[in-house]
């Protein structure tokens, strides 16, 4: 990583680049991981590398949306773990949520990778490593369907950093509310989740950090209606426009 001058004009996109490779390199990423993040790239570049207003509108919601919860879990894949452990961990501590670790394509081995991450990082207890306490989310045939009774089976609302729509439309159907990161407006993911931040995890994760300790002096009533105030629709749509808008601009530059 070090090998990245500063100067670079995207240095902190290679940065994440490298983080994703080195946490494959430790055996908490996915080769299809890697994958998905290219993707999510593409669509960082397209939405101009940074924290548009729609963003910080979900950020803000979100964080009103989780101060309220009664339940709130984090769910942990290989992925967020490598870009992010010490913000999740904060966060997780921040709003008083649990953390669950789970994986789309899971095996034993990446688990404990994961696991071990997040404790070194500050975890206290990680949830979905006991199988005795698992039970499955019905309509979902993946592995993630394996959830654990205290934690996402349980929550009133759940973080899905970088999910997968499938899991996403499962959760809602149980009833629980789902925010999501997701830098694709178009995915069945940002479409069905309830608070779909459109921007890269590894900057609003300190966002909504930030907007959770500033928020967590309003009363109940005043959380209430950031949320009802909140569209999530109407947001993924200004993030295709400027997509659109950025497109546009660029297309005049050349």
């Amino acid at each position: 990583m070090s090998l990245i001058p500063k100067s670079h004009p995207r240095a902190k996109s290679l940065l994440i680049r490298e983080k994703l490779v080195s946490g494959f390199d430790k055996g908490l990423v996915a080769k299809e991981g890697l994958l998905a993040q290219g993707r999510g790239e593409a669509f960082d570049y397209l939405l101009g590398e940074k924290t548009n207003q729609a963003a910080k509108r979900a950020i803000k919601a979100a964080a009103a949306q989780l101060l309220q919860a009664q339940r709130p879990v984090i769910s942990v894949n290989g992925n967020v773990a490598a870009l992010c452990p010490k913000e999740i961990i904060k966060l997780s501590k921040q709003i008083k949520a649990k953390l669950e670790v789970n994986l789309f394509y899971t095996n034993e081995k990446r688990k404990q990778a994961i696991i071990k991450t997040l404790k070194k990082n500050g975890a206290k207890e990680i949830l979905g490593t006991n199988s005795a306490n698992s039970t499955k989310l019905p309509g979902i045939d993946s592995a993630r369907r394996i959830v654990d009774k205290d934690g996402i089976f349980a929550a009133d609302v759940v973080v899905v950093p970088l999910e997968d729509g499938d899991r996403t439309m499962a959760l809602r159907n149980a009833g629980k509310i789902v925010i999501t990161f997701d830098l694709n407006p178009l995915s069945r993911t940002a479409q069905t989740a309830n608070i779909t931040i459109v921007d890269n995890v590894t900057r609003a994760i300190e966002l909504l950090i930030s907007e959770s300790k500033k928020l967590a002096k309003r009363n109940e009533t005043s959380l209430q209606k950031i949320i009802l105030d909140f569209d999530n629709k109407k947001n993924l749509t200004e993030n295709v426009i400027q997509i659109k808008n950025n497109l546009t601009r660029r297309a005049r530059i050349a």
